[in-house]
């Protein structure tokens, strides 16, 4: 029997829906948000029809043979780290990232070095030729082989890209995308979702690797559902302030790698240079002999990167102090600060405290409670923190410092990066190489006495 259609309204928002036009979503509370949509249903009683593709077959997984997957490397060492050794055949990645902060210098740059070994299609829905033509030349990328389409009719984009079956295919972005055969606008959540799935679709089939930009909403997620993440293979957030030059590109989601690893960039005129070192330039410019700096080791992935953790600490003008932090946290540190009043007996209480992460970073591991309370302590009496000595642990609610794990890669990066003494929790019991002296504190109080006094306690 013949299918027959129906009008349904769905969230632009979060995808509800609804039989009737609704002045404001009842799922998500947006106003104005419900699109108007037809959709084909079976008449009552029939059975849909169910069709395998063409070269489906069912098989049993101890036939499969699977060996490595075969990569594309990118030219850029940072992004095949994060993509976990190179871009993967027929995979579909998600970059998003703030307006402005260099997604599309990243892919133009990615697309100028993969063109000297591998078919290349940019696909352009916000810019013209031309504007793609001077950034490229700025960026050193004008003369290379890189195929240009600039169009938003996907059906339109796979056609091309069936006719010249490039290796690479770069879509920025999937906002600017639409179907004919969805009445909703693009950008909305229904063209975003089938557009990516048509991708997703032709990826896998073609064997294409296909990068799409995804813009960020301003509570810091990639716009539309967050089905979008999950139909993906790998999802790249490229992190960093407009008004600084370093980037962190990260993986959140990576189906052929870790999502552990991180790539550091810096942007310069030319476009975004890989940061070989990271430790040495988030330490650039350290303040000496300030009151609230401390130095801590954090691992990203498979590599150990240094950074300055800043405290502030003011009388507060209010009757409620404030506590704000820039790339930790908010949860945590607010945590950390009543420990640090409650054990230390530090009154805090009327003081407004801010606390950074000098150079843009973002850490979430639990192994930079310890130089976030020296740091604070550093703030709160004035007195600086050495500037050879680095603050490595976990703190507990009751004072306590407990282990972090790759102990002794952390100790060996501040070792390379001259710090001669560093804290580190009682239970971390390893040998420090030549030159550095490890201070071992089972609470705060002892923490600080160690920090402050000068003391040194021999290597194990």
């Amino acid at each position: 029997m013949a299918s027959k259609s129906k009008t349904v309204y769905l969230c632009d928002e979060c995808g509800y829906e609804s039989p009737k036009w609704l002045g404001r979503c009842t799922s998500c509370g947006a106003w104005n948000s419900l699109k108007e949509r037809k959709i084909s249903v079976s008449p009552a009683g029939a059975s849909p029809e169910r069709k395998l593709a063409p070269d489906s077959k069912v098989v049993t997984l101890k036939s499969v043979t699977a060996s490595n997957e075969e990569r594309l490397l990118c030219g850029i060492g940072e992004l095949d780290r994060v993509l976990g050794g190179g871009l993967v055949i027929g995979s579909l990645v998600l970059v998003g990232g703030d307006p402005g902060i260099g997604k599309s210098t990243l892919l133009l740059q990615t697309a100028g070095l993969m063109a000297e070994n591998a078919d290349i299609l940019y696909i352009s829905g916000e810019e013209s030729e031309k504007q793609i033509k001077m950034r490229a030349d700025r960026l050193g990328s004008g003369d290379k082989d890189i195929r240009l389409y600039c169009e938003t009719n996907i059906d339109k984009i796979l056609s091309a890209a069936e006719n010249l079956k490039p290796h690479v295919m770069i879509i920025d972005s999937i906002q600017t995308v639409y179907s004919e055969e969805i009445s909703s606008v693009p950008g909305s959540i229904t063209q975003v979702r089938e557009c990516c799935m048509m991708l997703m679709k032709y990826a896998k089939q073609s064997g294409t690797a296909v990068f799409i930009v995804g813009h960020v909403t301003k509570e810091g997620t990639i716009a539309g559902p967050r089905i979008l993440e999950h139909m993906v293979d790998c999802v790249l957030y490229f992190e960093g302030e407009r008004h600084q030059s370093y980037r962190i590109l990260r993986a959140v989601k990576n189906r052929f790698g870790s999502t552990n690893e991180i790539g550091v960039f810096e942007m310069e005129g030319d476009g975004l240079h890989e940061v070989e070192n990271p430790s040495t330039a988030l330490l650039m410019g350290r303040p000496k002999d300030t009151p609230g700096s401390a130095v801590v080791c954090t691992v990203q992935g498979s590599r150990p990167i240094l950074a300055e953790i800043q405290a502030l600490t003011s009388p507060s003008g209010y009757g409620n102090p404030r506590r704000m932090g820039t790339g930790l946290d908010y949860n945590r540190t607010a945590m950390l600060l009543a420990v640090t009043e409650k054990r230390l007996g530090l009154n805090l209480q009327n003081m407004d405290i801010y606390i950074n992460v000098a150079g843009g970073l973002k850490i979430n591991e639990p192994a930079t409670d310890l130089a976030v309370i020296m740091a604070v302590v550093s703030a709160y009496t004035g007195k600086p923190i050495p500037e050879d000595v680095a603050a490595i642990g976990e703190t507990g609610l009751t004072g306590e410092i407990r282990s972090v794990n790759l102990i002794d890669k952390r100790v060996s990066e501040l070792s390379k990066m001259g710090f001669k003494r560093c804290i580190v929790p009682g239970g971390c019991k390893v040998k420090a190489p030549d030159g550095t002296k490890l201070l071992y504190a089972d609470n705060l109080s002892a923490a600080v006495r160690l920090c402050f006094s000068g003391k040194k306690e021999e290597n194990v």
